[in-house]
């Protein structure tokens, strides 16, 4: 189950993929071909699938919460043996139609990246 700002959404995951992103202030060549860098921190980003649903009304207010022009969202998703609840923007919102029944379109395939605003882990 994903919560995106305090509300849980009973939509099955497909996928939840998660990355740790390397941010540097800087990462420079030295003359003497080392590297000389300055890590900032690490950084979780999570790559989203939500299958489809039953209800159209669930489904719709997950879509309609993943396009929200809102600049970041307070997210938890799941993560070892608990839950990691982080800030993040979202990016690449996408779905695929399924069907049209009995006047209702019904969507699958949802696609979300969520990115991090700050550091998971500092040096």
């Amino acid at each position: 189950m994903i919560t995106i700002d305090g509300t849980a959404y009973d939509i099955p995951i497909v996928s939840l993929k998660r990355t740790a992103a390397f941010l540097d202030r800087y990462a420079n060549r030295t003359e003497d071909g080392g590297l000389a860098r300055k890590l900032i921190g690490v950084y979780f980003n999570y790559s989203l699938t939500l299958g489809g649903s039953d209800s159209t009304t669930a489904y719709d207010a997950v879509w309609n919460k993943l396009s929200e022009p809102t600049e970041f969202h307070t997210v938890i998703v799941p993560s070892d043996d608990s839950t990691y609840t982080f800030t993040a923007y979202f990016a690449n919102v996408g779905d695929n139609l399924k069907k049209r029944k009995d006047g209702k379109n019904h969507w699958t395939g949802l696609t979300v990246d969520f990115t991090a605003k700050s550091p998971a882990r500092t040096p």
